[in-house]
């Protein structure tokens, strides 16, 4: 069964995840332990060979192994292709649970479109959406072992109500070297095709939009299959197995606490004084920093080792069974028992409310005085210069239109009344080919607008237009 702890992470507060790290089904010391316990035994077996089997100048040469290897693992990009990996595995999990048909809509349709209170109309209803489950069941079957525990053979799908015996015959009689996942769905459309011509369908586009949804139906189906089929290339998944292997291997010995390399520069003694042994790593038992480096990078491993494949029977992957059972119960209670069967219709609480607006317990009361949210630039404050506000239009024709603003920061040593330079056609630079004829500024002068700075734009521009026939 999914682990689901959506509830204990609803609120973030101080140590949330913490009371995550307590639970053993679903966890990653459920999935790792026994590597962990492996790796643990190998690192103390080595340990203890190194430190009361060896001889003193076989420590020596070990120690230079021990080197050789710590160097050496530190060169296997091992971050970089693990979560490569990943993130690949992780997108293809949840592609292929958004791939898992749901009958939601297409029993909608069926019950919208289909139409007939009597024994027929019921029996075609019931038995449309009978076709599209049976469809999911065989092909969860090819891809879910706990479905397929489920529904051994043929005849379990029969006692399960799936599929008559008379189906079964004609399902069998079809011989096909391929998954026949796909034959109920053919069958729904010729029944589908029957009820039009018998009326049950009252018009064409009805039946295209019963058909449209079944199509879609079939494509998760035939996607589910197709994922099951086309996996991760093998190529990559042995890549990174033996990556993560690799380093671990290299460091089981190269991460072991061994003797100084020998050679170091020595400060000289003053008389009386005992040489001080030479400095190396801190001589641990416990490698914890090792320890901690292979719980991430195994576990890493052991999560993409869990998700690659959602449809087996590892406590986070897909349950199956209970979304066949689910998608059964509600598709025939939409077509059968809810067909035409409305509750009677009367006025809401808010009929004659211009602004309704639904209470608030003690608890969310508090929400109300919060303001609602109009737009990121609602509070933002506009300058008060109302030569910013200037309305400035180019004519017809003109291949660049040129801003009337000002620049803030110019303007204050340049003058009130001094034009931007940004709107002079000096800042485009020498005009190339034949001489234009210069476009001037219209400039809409609104209530309380400077008529000074607007004829200061009008003779900037056409100073400008007149420098440019010039050239």
């Amino acid at each position: 069964m999914t682990v689901s702890y959506t509830l204990k992470v609803a609120e973030a507060r101080f140590g949330g995840f913490s009371s995550l790290l307590l639970r053993w089904r679903g966890s990653i010391y459920k999935l790792l332990y026994k590597e962990f316990l492996l790796f643990i035994a190998l690192y103390a077996m080595l340990s203890m060979a190194y430190r009361l089997l060896l001889t003193q100048e076989q420590r020596h040469v070990y120690a230079q192994v021990a080197r050789y290897c710590n160097r050496s693992a530190d060169l296997i990009p091992l971050s970089f292709v693990l979560g490569f990996y990943v993130t690949l595995v992780v997108n293809r999990w949840w592609s292929q649970y958004t791939s898992i048909p749901l009958p939601d809509q297409l029993m909608c349709v069926i019950s919208a479109s289909v139409h007939g209170v009597d024994q027929r109309g019921r029996l075609l209803r019931r038995t449309l959406i009978r076709y599209a489950n049976l469809a999911s069941v065989l092909v969860l079957r090819s891809v879910s072992t706990r479905v397929l525990k489920r529904f051994p053979t043929m005849e379990h799908v029969v006692d399960a109500g799936f599929m008559s015996q008379e189906e079964r015959k004609k399902f069998e009689s079809l011989k096909s070297d391929f998954n026949k996942y796909w034959i109920p769905c053919v069958w729904f459309t010729n029944l589908a095709a029957q009820a039009r011509r018998d009326g049950r369908i009252h018009d064409d586009i009805a039946f295209c939009l019963l058909l449209e949804e079944l199509n879609k139906y079939r494509a998760k189906c035939s996607m589910l299959f197709h994922y099951d089929w086309i996996s991760i290339p093998l190529v990559y998944t042995q890549v990174v197995t033996i990556a993560v292997y690799s380093f671990f291997a290299l460091s089981l010995v190269g991460r072991q606490f061994v003797e100084p390399e020998a050679g170091a520069a020595k400060e000289p003694l003053e008389p009386g004084q005992k040489p001080a042994p030479a400095l190396g790593d801190l001589d641990m038992y416990v490698p914890l920093t090792t320890l901690l480096q292979f719980f991430f990078y195994a576990g890493w491993l052991k999560v993409a080792e869990q998700i690659i494949n959602p449809f087996g029977e590892d406590d986070d992957d897909f349950e199956t069974n209970q979304l066949i059972d689910r998608n059964l119960q509600v598709s025939l209670l939409s077509v059968d028992d809810m067909y035409q069967n409305l509750p009677p219709m009367e006025k809401d609480p808010y009929w004659d409310e211009e602004q309704p607006q639904p209470p608030y317990t003690v608890a969310t009361a508090a929400e109300t005085l919060r303001p609602s949210f109009l737009g990121s630039t609602f509070n933002l404050r506009m300058s008060d210069d109302p030569e910013q506000s200037l309305q400035v239009e180019a004519s017809p024709g003109s291949a660049r239109p040129v801003p009337a603003a000002q620049t803030p920061l110019l303007s204050r040593f340049l003058g009130a009344g001094a034009p931007s330079p940004a709107i002079s056609l000096r800042n485009f630079g020498r005009v190339r080919g034949a001489p234009r004829t210069p476009h001037l500024l219209r400039v809409r002068t609104e209530e309380g607008a400077d008529p000074e700075a607007a004829g200061c734009i009008e003779e900037e521009a056409m100073e400008s237009g007149e420098e440019a026939l010039g050239h």
